[in-house]
């Protein structure tokens, strides 16, 4: 029998101050077959691996004595770095997703993600894709909920909302509150497969490209105020 493998053996560097967690999750990966090319807890020098090592993605921590996540991925950025840099924290702070996000980081993920949905996520963001923890959806739906409200002449989006099925709206606003397909399977009776088509309908008829902008529109319209209220 043959063993799955990650797409194009992923070359991945780590930057964090935690010496068991960059153990840890260096090993993980290499089981998957993913490989570390360096997990460094200093990050002047982990900003000069990445500019020699040329990883695939670089995985960040937030909180580290020396320079804050946010001020590596600037620094990085600066450097003319391209590759996705993602965010891997224990930080759900609202502050933290929005100026990473802002800052050109691909990726906000948590350290307490399970590790089939860790490696899920980085094959996404390698494939172009921005992936925030879903768990995380509804804080940075409530930023950029903000930020509209602020700008009053900015045009309203999500055209499409009115064109969903009830049952569209109903996991909508499931994806909104970060629930999986797995549990929004489990919650509604149905097939994580149905989810997923619904999923992909909702993206686009909102003319969208990820869970998360679905979740930001259903914040900004108020499509889901009154959920669980009653």
């Amino acid at each position: 029998m043959s063993e799955s493998k990650p797409i194009r053996r992923m070359k991945i560097l780590l930057i964090d101050d935690h010496a068991l967690f960059r153990m840890g999750l260096g090993e993980l990966l290499e089981r998957r077959g993913i490989e570390v090319l360096a997990a460094e807890g200093d990050c002047q020098r982990g900003i000069e691996l990445v500019a020699s090592l040329a990883p695939d993605v670089v995985l960040l921590d937030m909180r580290m004595p020396d320079m804050t996540g946010i001020e590596v991925l600037t620094a990085l950025r600066e450097n003319g770095a391209r590759m996705p840099i993602v965010m891997l924290t224990t930080s759900r702070d609202e502050s933290d997703v929005v100026q990473s996000l802002q800052g050109g980081a691909n990726g906000y993920l948590l350290k307490d993600m399970e590790p089939d949905a860790l490696i899920r996520a980085l094959e996404d963001i390698v494939a172009g894709h921005t992936v925030v923890a879903p768990e995380l959806a509804g804080v940075l739906a409530r930023a950029v909920q903000g930020e509209t409200q602020a700008d009053a002449g900015k045009a309203p989006s999500g055209a499409g909302v009115a064109d969903l099925t009830p049952r569209e709206h109903e996991i909508l606003c499931l994806l909104a509150e970060g629930q999986s397909n797995k549990v929004i399977a489990r919650n509604l009776g149905i097939t994580d497969g149905t989810v997923k088509l619904h999923v992909k309908s909702i993206l686009r008829k909102l003319s969208v490209h990820s869970r998360v902008e679905a979740a930001v529109i259903a914040v900004e319209q108020s499509l889901c105020a009154r959920r669980g209220q009653d």
